[in-house]
C-alpha cells in the first residue's frame, strides 16, 4: 500500500465515522460501539477489495458482504452512501418511520445490502450458502462476512465453520470483530472464547490476526487471504469497541446507548480536529 493509498483509506474511514455518529446522534440512540469497531475493515474492503457497482446493485459478478452483526448497520450505511449507493441525506433518517435504513441490515430496503442480518449467529451460515452458490454458478466472486465476538457464543457459527471447511470454500473470507465486549459485559466474563485462533484452525480454517484499526495490516491480510486454496479464511481483528468516538470509546455500556446532541457535536469536533492534524 502506498502512502497515498493509506492516506485516502484513512480519510475514508474518518468520513464513515463522522456520518455514522451523525446518523445515530440525530436519532438519539443506537449501536455506536460495534459500528465504530468495524469502520477500518469497511473502508479497506470498499476501497480496494470488494467488487461493487453502485449503479448496478444486482451485478451478478459482484462480491458480497454479509454483516452478521447487523446492529452495526449504521457503519455499513455510511460506507454505502459515501460510495454512491444512495444519497447521503438518507443517513439522517436512520431507524425512523418510512426509512430505507432500519436499525439492523435489511436487503429488501437498502441498496447495496446483500443479506438481511441481526439475528446473531446466523450470518456466517448465510455467507456459506452464498459462497457455495457462487461456486455452483461458476462465479469467481468473493463472499466476505463480519461476525462479532459476542455472537461467536452461538453454536450455529461453528456448524457453519465445519460446513465451510468441509466444502473447501476458499472464496469465503470472514472477519471476527474481536473488540472483547458484548451487550452484557466483557466477553471473557460472559463466555470466554479462549484460544480463538486455535478454535478456528481446529475447525479447518486458515487463520490470520491483525490490528483491526490498521488499514495497511487489514489490506495485507485480505490480500493474503485471497491466495488461500481449498480453505476458508478467518481474519481475527483486534479492535476497540467505540473506537474514535469520544463519548463511546472505553465505555462498557456503548453497545446500544443514548446519544445527546452535545455528545454528538463533541465527537464530530474531535474527528474534525484529527483531520486537521493529519491523524
Amino acid at each position: 500500500m502506498t502512502t497515498e493509498e493509506r492516506g485516502a483509506i484513512e480519510a475514508f474511514a474518518r468520513e464513515i465515522r463522522i456520518h455514522t455518529i451523525r446518523s445515530i446522534g440525530t436519532l438519539g440512540v443506537g449501536h455506536i460501539g460495534g459500528a465504530m469497531s468495524i469502520v477500518e475493515v469497511l473502508a479497506v474492503l470498499y476501497s480496494k477489495h470488494l467488487r461493487h457497482d453502485p449503479a448496478n446493485t444486482a451485478w451478478r459478478e459482484r462480491d458480497r458482504l454479509v454483516l452478521s452483526k447487523g446492529h452495526a448497520g449504521p457503519a455499513l450505511y455510511a460506507t454505502l452512501a459515501l460510495r454512491g449507493f444512495f444519497p447521503l441525506d438518507w443517513l439522517l433518517t436512520l431507524n425512523q418511520g418510512g426509512t430505507r435504513l432500519p436499525s439492523h441490515c435489511d436487503r429488501t430496503k437498502t441498496p447495496g445490502v446483500d443479506m438481511t442480518t441481526g439475528s446473531l449467529g446466523q450470518g456466517l451460515s448465510a455467507a456459506c450458502g452464498i459462497a457455495y452458490g457462487n461456486r455452483i454458478d461458476g462465479l469467481d466472486s468473493y463472499t466476505y462476512a463480519i461476525i462479532g465476538d459476542g455472537e461467536s457464543d452461538e453454536g450455529q457459527n461453528w456448524e457453519a465453520a465445519m460446513f465451510a471447511a468441509h466444502n473447501k470454500l476458499d472464496h469465503l473470507i470472514a472477519f471476527t470483530d474481536y473488540n472483547k465486549m458484548q451487550i452484557d459485559g466483557y466477553t471473557r466474563d460472559i463466555l470466554d472464547l479462549g484460544d480463538i485462533e486455535g478454535k478456528w484452525r481446529g475447525f479447518g480454517w486458515k487463520v490470520l490476526r491483525v490490528e483491526g484499526h490498521n488499514v495497511e495490516a487489514l489490506d495485507a491480510a485480505i490480500s493474503l487471504a485471497k491466495t488461500s486454496k481449498e480453505q476458508p479464511v478467518m481474519i481475527i481483528m483486534d479492535t476497540i469497541k467505540g473506537k474514535g468516538c469520544s463519548f463511546a470509546e472505553g465505555n462498557l455500556g456503548n453497545h446500544n446507548m443514548n446519544v445527546t446532541k452535545e455528545q454528538m457535536e463533541e465527537a464530530l469536533a474531535a474527528l474534525a480536529g484529527d483531520s486537521r492534524e493529519g491523524k
